[in-house]
């Protein structure tokens, strides 16, 4: 796969990263993995959502790493640098297998660290909800701008009264294998308008119309029929570790009734976050909020249990000496 065409320069384009490797998941799917900031910051792991990359969450890694924050970002199946592997295998199941794997590329044993994503992200960690390697890694959890049941009936895209006529042309609209073609100045309005707040800004609109442009219109379509039948709001229940849950108030594709609903269920969640004005995009439209939510997960839930106390003090550099080989999962590409 070749990466997204470049996004304007700042803040929405990523910052070189320190090590890129790739993690090998139980079908022999090969993901692109990237690692920001300090080899010995806590850990933060990230998922991107449907026909994103990890160049999605440039915004977040730049505040995050400022602050010490080790962060670990990785291409879902089909996206970005990852192989697309077999479409017809694509599911909830793989999502989750392709989220353990990239646990075991990327920590040590014993290492822990707050997971998050958003919207397909999030279900993914939802899938993988009960599993032992994510009940053995995970500190604490962001579910970010996501839903885990009826999307296509909850989606607000189409100004048209909830019913069968809307859903049928959601779903249409959700699984066409159309070419997007180059970004152009419609397109640029039709992402807004479908993804983001009336507050974005141009530069936020053409980073993420190029992300979604460069998604390959097979995957695109692949993952669309995955999202349709979506349904992993019993895995709800399984996800124990400690959960924050962040919604945008004019989100379109998933409404903040989803938010609302994941919140309710959680056996442990830490808040709700609704951001007003804000759309499907937060990452991209506030990334100083995500991050923040994101650090407070590591303070209170990570840095306590890993770092010896509440102090929250992180320890030196590792050294030859004590830090593990890497996961036999795990293809280091550069340093």
């Amino acid at each position: 796969m070749s990466a997204p065409a470049p996004g304007p320069a700042g803040p929405y384009e990523p910052p070189h990263p320190r090590r890129t490797t790739r993690a090998v998941s139980a079908d022999g799917a090969v993901l692109h993995v990237e690692e920001y900031g300090p080899a010995d910051g806590p850990a933060v792991v990230l998922a991107h959502g449907w026909t994103c990359s990890t160049v999605f969450w440039a915004p977040v890694v730049r505040v995050l790493t400022a602050d010490g924050h080790r962060v670990v970002v990785y291409d879902q199946r089909g996206h970005g640098r990852s192989a697309p592997a077999d479409t017809s295998a694509y599911s909830t199941d793989s999502l989750a297998d392709d989220l353990c794997a990239v646990l075991d590329a990327v920590l040590a044993p014993g290492e822990r660290a707050v997971v998050g994503g958003h919207s397909m992200g999030a279900m993914t960690l939802m899938a993988a909800a009960g599993r032992a390697r994510l009940a053995e890694c995970a500190a604490a959890a962001l579910l970010c701008n996501t839903g885990s049941s009826r999307l296509v009936h909850e989606s607000r895209v189409l100004p048209l009264p909830a019913g069968r006529l809307r859903t049928f042309l959601h779903r249409r609209m959700l699984g066409t294998g159309a070419p997007l073609g180059p970004v152009t100045p419609l397109s640029r309005r039709l992402v807004r308008y479908g993804t983001m707040g009336a507050a974005s800004t141009p530069e936020q609109v053409e980073a993420c119309a190029r992300l979604v442009h460069a998604c390959p219109r097979r995957v695109r379509a692949a993952w669309s029929h995955v999202l349709d039948a979506l349904d992993v709001e019993a895995n709800l229940a399984r996800l124990t570790v400690p959960t924050a849950v962040l919604s945008g108030g004019a989100d379109r594709l998933t409404p903040p009734v989803h938010g609302r609903r994941i919140a309710a269920a959680l056996p442990h969640c830490t808040g709700l976050t609704e951001l007003p004005g804000r759309g499907h995009m937060a990452p991209v439209e506030e990334p100083d909020a995500v991050a923040g939510v994101l650090a407070a997960l590591v303070r209170d839930h990570l840095l306590p249990s890993a770092y010896g106390g509440p102090s929250g003090r992180i320890p030196g550099p590792r050294t030859a000496a004590n830090t593990p080989d890497p996961s036999p999962h795990t293809e280091e590409e550069s340093a």
